[in-house]
């Protein structure tokens, strides 16, 4: 699994940023940004084919020194809250995780607008303490984005789950 990393998250992570592997850009890519909610840190994750996003909130820097199981699990969390299989997106392999930087403009400038929703959501509940990110997650995962047509991150996925 390729975790494409924003330069925010890239210095952030520090040291481990230094193994960056060179890796062509692939629909199977994640993407992963740093973005600051009621001044609270939080990882925003969007797989790269589908833009299904994962929002984590209230991240801490000890959270990502071992990286590979903590990104693994937050992605089973999220596959099994919309009740789709572990493989939907991929492999999870925490041992498989390769840094890379980011590929594709066009996935950062979706990444954008789904940090505003979560702004705009988080704000509108009163802060992140009182924000359910749960019903959070499920709404950016139902969003339109103009990717393939006018499409939902999970009819993506659907999709891509009907592909051979």
């Amino acid at each position: 699994m390729v975790l494409r990393c924003t330069a925010r998250l890239l210095e952030l992570l520090g040291e481990r940023a230094s193994t960056l592997v060179d890796a062509p850009a692939s629909d199977d890519d994640w993407y992963a940004n740093v973005v600051w909610l009621d001044r609270r840190k939080c990882l925003l994750l969007v797989h790269a084919g589908t833009l299904f996003p994962i929002l984590v909130a209230d991240v801490r820097k000890r959270d990502l020194r071992v990286l590979g199981p903590y990104l693994v699990a937050a992605i089973a969390t999220a596959l099994d809250q919309e009740h789709l299989p572990r493989h939907a997106l991929g492999e999870l392999d925490a041992d498989a995780v390769r840094l890379a930087r980011t590929a594709s403009r066009s996935v950062l400038g979706f990444m954008t607008e789904m940090a505003l929703d979560c702004r705009y959501h988080v704000e509108a509940a009163g802060g992140l303490a009182n924000a359910d990110t749960e019903v959070l997650n499920q709404r950016l995962r139902r969003t339109l984005h103009s990717r393939d047509g006018y499409n939902q991150p999970l009819e993506l996925v659907a999709r891509q789950l009907q592909t051979p």
